[in-house]
């Protein structure tokens, strides 16, 4: 065994604790897969990343180091938070790019760029969101996992199945209390995963200018009354806890259509308050609410944007239900690139043995 360099990372956050942590693991090239895996399962975290000198071919595209992503259970092509979490370590223990302001990342799904934010003396990074696939789902995929979330018919604006390496599926749903008011059944949900072939489930709501919730015209979904009780579900380190009451916030549901004409089209400033707000769900084994997202989010914007649910700029809010203040930043360029992006800082800095 050796021991490497090693970091431990919030990540779409600027105040440390307050976000989706990553386990970073440097100079990872002399251990197996294995070896790997069981570190992640060990560390007990959402992800776990290893970083390693980027491949030949990779290094004459230009990419600056490779890095691999693991669960507690799987190794994964490509996620959002540790992208970010991962170059933020590599820069802070003195990576420097060929391009002082983008830096390259090889992953299983290829070559992922990172732009630092001047802004921000280079702590806000945004990766370019990978391509995305998307599918009308099936109905009856949609009404199960509609049903294992607990959302009624007339609370759905539309819904996606979305692939960006990881497979996800995605609701838009009528406005903020709906997505805060979620409580999934973690058994019904493991079975309709699993039969919709997806890893996870997330839903979004959008919010007008003004800061009403704007909704749509539902798409039908043939769904049954499901229980209002609280529902047990394991965060990041499977512990157990049930959801808190929602925030009380009143909220308007006007009948406008949610379209990025009613949408505040500046960029996100350091006091702007998100128009958007996400959840996410995944087994990893047990049913886990997500702290914060980064390929979620990155499948999401694309999908809102493209359509016209969103403007090309905004700033989303994650983990509000289980005491996480995650702030994704959201934009497309001139070129239709989409870009998903946050604050890091680094809370641990040290060794592990390997």
């Amino acid at each position: 065994m050796s021991r490497l360099p090693f970091h431990q990372v919030d990540v779409f956050t600027a105040t440390p604790y307050l976000g989706n942590p990553l386990a970073v693991v440097h100079s990872a090239q002399g251990l197996d897969e294995a070896t790997m895996q069981r570190f992640a399962r060990w560390t007990n975290l959402s992800e776990t990343t290893f970083l390693l000198p980027p491949s030949i071919d990779a290094a004459a595209a230009g990419a600056d180091y490779q890095v691999r992503i693991f669960t507690p259970a799987y190794e994964m092509p490509f996620a959002g938070h540790p992208t970010l979490g991962s170059c933020h370590a590599w820069l802070d223990a003195g990576g420097v790019p060929r391009d002082p302001h983008c830096v390259v990342q090889q992953c299983k799904v290829g070559l992922v760029k990172i732009r630092r934010s001047e802004a921000t003396g280079g702590q806000r990074l945004a990766f370019a969101a990978p391509p995305l696939s998307r599918t009308v789902p099936q109905a009856a995929h949609r009404n199960a996992l509609a049903q294992a979330l607990g959302l009624q018919p007339h609370q759905i604006v539309d819904a996606q199945q979305l692939h960006n390496g990881p497979r996800h599926f995605g609701f838009l749903v009528d406005n903020v209390e709906t997505v805060l008011s979620v409580r999934p059944d973690p058994y019904a949900m493991a079975q309709a995963l699993q039969d919709a072939g997806v890893t996870g489930v997330g839903l979004a709501a959008v919010q007008a200018a003004g800061g009403s919730d704007a909704a749509s015209v539902a798409v039908q979904v043939d769904a049954q009354e499901v229980p209002t009780g609280p529902v047990l579900v394991a965060r990041s380190n499977r512990e157990a806890r049930a959801f808190g009451a929602v925030a009380a916030r009143q909220f308007t549901h006007p009948g406008n259509d949610m379209r990025s004409s009613d949408m505040p089209t500046h960029a996100p400033t350091g006091d702007e308050q998100p128009s958007v707000e996400i959840r996410f769900f995944a087994m990893h084994p047990a049913l886990v609410e997500d702290p914060v997202t980064g390929s979620f989010n990155a499948s999401m914007a694309q999908w809102l944007m493209a359509e016209g649910y969103a403007p090309a700029r905004y700033l989303a809010a994650q983990g509000s239900c289980i005491g996480i203040a995650g702030r994704v930043f959201a934009e497309r360029d001139d070129g239709g690139q989409v870009w998903i992006g946050g604050d890091t800082v680094t809370c641990i800095r040290g060794e592990v043995l390997l």
